[in-house]
């Protein structure tokens, strides 16, 4: 199993890419603003689906890479580090939308919203990137099997994930009502969110080799 202080440090880092914007947020808030709670939540049962496919697939090739690359484990922090600093920036940018504004979509069955929930997270890059360059950081061969680690924390990285997406799906419409007449909270969130992520992966860059 992974360190105590890796699983907790690799936990915030999943919360906060969590919170961030992206394709997986975007959909199923407005699944749910345009066609209710419970549509949202069987998209997000696609989405997690896709979740478990990133990991079980980033979790062997992990193995493979790190055991036979001997500077595999630096390229993928810095690869993750500048990644973060990516997402720091889109948190932040000037003109940055917040996802609670969106369009109003058609209704449809549940078998398609699952599969529209699955495919929306596979062809999401940030699940990728995150797996392949943040993941690989947080295992210490010290502690056992590189494998077992893996599953570890991707396992961490899909509860936090589906928790977060299922308070998020369930509230979005009272979230959007909530925040539409107060860009003051919109604007304090995106710059918390950047801050975080900005010292998330400068401590990623400086950690020395496990």
């Amino acid at each position: 199993m992974p360190e105590l202080s890796s699983l907790i440090t690799f936990g915030f880092i999943a919360l906060g890419m969590v919170l961030t914007p992206g394709p997986n947020m975007i959909y199923l808030i407005s699944r749910s603003i345009s066609q209710g709670r419970k549509a949202g939540l069987i998209s997000l049962g696609g989405v997690a689906l896709g979740f478990v496919f990133y990991m079980v697939c980033a979790a062997f090739g992990i193995t493979a890479l790190l055991l036979a690359v001997p500077y595999a484990y630096d390229a993928l922090r810095f690869g993750g580090a500048l990644y973060l600093l990516y997402l720091a920036w889109q948190a932040v940018r000037p003109g940055g939308r917040s996802p609670f504004h969106v369009k109003a979509l058609p209704k449809d069955s549940p078998r398609k919203l699952f599969t529209m929930g699955l495919v929306t997270n596979l062809l999401n890059p940030k699940i990728a990137v995150m797996y392949l360059s943040i993941l690989p950081q947080f295992i210490s061969p010290e502690q056992g099997s590189v494998l077992t680690q893996s599953l570890a924390l991707g396992f961490t990285q899909i509860i936090i994930s589906i928790s977060v997406n299922s308070v998020i799906a369930t509230m979005a419409g009272s979230i959007a009502v909530f925040l539409a007449g107060r860009p003051l909270w919109l604007m304090i969130q995106r710059w918390l969110m950047g801050m975080v992520l900005a010292g998330l992966a400068v401590r990623m860059a400086t950690e020395a080799r496990r």
